[in-house]
């Protein structure tokens, strides 16, 4: 355990760093950039090793880790996001217990969030997912689709579109993989642009461990890393 301490901290240092000097290379401040920790299978004990350090945004995948480790974080010192893929029957499990869900790709999802929202009383963040890449495998509108749908949206009680988030798809050439940042830059800022009641370009989700720092300098407002930060895991 002291080893995958020591580990952590020298990742969270080297993560912190990196994230810093591609914000100055981008023209922005290191404190512009939000670091987001993707703890899908860590242990709460290194979760909260990592918020001792310092993080203060931890996002996981699935709703039943996350219920499951819910009673474990530090959450006094860290928000707590979803970015991982949310059916709709799932969703009054997680809303009031997270301050974003990352994953929004459907209509019927943003109004069950609303929905679930209502009943508590609060107002619920919410980031719209773009599959960029146009990748059968993952979930996501296509980018034409967003005209259609942030509108639609905007008009839910109770939800409060703060952005997009994207997961691009895994490339080798660094010029493709920013390319594909770049064109969700040009969404994030199109739509901005347009002045949409309820909808705040305020995040741009993109990036994770292998591509973060090419995020950053096209554009990312948050970075989600999880294996730079805690290692390789088995997802097994």
């Amino acid at each position: 355990m002291e080893k995958t301490l020591s580990d952590i901290k020298y990742n969270y240092e080297t993560i912190v760093e990196n994230i810093a000097k591609a914000a100055i290379d981008s023209g922005r401040r290191p404190e512009d950039i939000t670091f987001l920790a993707a703890t899908k299978t860590v242990d709460p004990v290194l979760i909260n090793y990592a918020i001792s350090l310092g993080l203060d945004h931890i996002g996981e995948n699935k709703v039943q880790e996350l219920l499951s480790k819910y009673d474990s974080y530090d959450l006094d010192n860290s928000q707590l996001h979803f970015i991982g893929h949310l059916q709709s029957n799932k969703v009054r499990q997680i809303v009031g217990k997270v301050s974003m869900i990352q994953s929004v790709d459907s209509l019927k999802l943003a109004q069950e969030i609303s929905r679930q929202s209502q009943k508590q009383g609060i107002t619920t963040k919410i980031l719209v997912e773009v599959n960029v890449g146009d990748e059968a495998s993952k979930s996501g509108v296509s980018p034409e689709a967003l005209d259609e749908l942030l509108p639609q949206i905007a008009l839910l009680d109770n939800i409060s579109v703060d952005g997009l988030m994207a997961i691009p798809p895994i490339c080798e050439n660094e010029q493709k993989i920013r390319g594909y940042f770049q064109i969700m830059r040009k969404l994030f800022i199109d739509i901005s642009h347009k002045n949409i009641d309820n909808i705040s370009m305020n995040t741009l989700s993109m990036g994770m461990s292998g591509d973060y720092r090419e995020a950053i300098l096209e554009g990312a407002t948050l970075v989600r890393i999880g294996s730079s930060l805690f290692g390789a895991r088995n997802y097994n």
